[in-house]
């Protein structure tokens, strides 16, 4: 039987890179009052506002119950809103507000920033490789 080093396992590795992005990402938001995985759900939703919090459920992959916590911390600061869906009104559909859109132009290179500080030891080519991987690994389950 081979020997289990922790220090090589996969899952120990990511979720130590995991700490030390987080821990980073969080410190570069804390000023604007937004939490990394509040960013995530501003981040789908720049990408295509509107999404029904079922969709957004399932792209960022967090429970409906937290999901709703979010988009209620998100919509205090008056960032997000929610709107019936015109066709069916038992839908909700979450919505930027003007402040929320106006967030992309300082969140983003902020995240951009954070990313190329995680990864600046890697070589050309390496973080396109490392995020092909992780998406293999995310499928896993999945499939």
């Amino acid at each position: 039987m081979d020997q289990f080093d922790i220090e090589k396992s996969v899952g120990f590795l990511i979720a130590k890179a995991y700490q030390r992005l987080f821990s980073c990402f969080r410190a570069r938001l804390e000023s604007y009052g937004i939490t990394p995985p509040q960013f995530a759900l501003l981040a789908f939703l720049w990408k295509q506002d509107g999404l029904s919090q079922v969709e957004l459920s399932e792209k960022t992959e967090v429970d409906r119950t937290t999901l709703s916590g979010l988009i209620d911390r998100l919509q205090k600061l008056e960032l997000v809103e929610r709107r019936r869906h015109p066709a069916d009104r038992r839908i909700w559909l979450v919505h930027l507000t003007p402040s929320g859109r106006r967030l992309e132009e300082q969140l983003v290179p902020i995240a951009l920033q954070v990313r190329e500080q995680f990864t600046v030891n890697l070589e050309n080519g390496e973080y396109r490789q490392l995020c092909e991987l992780l998406k293999k690994l995310r499928g896993a389950f999945h499939e």
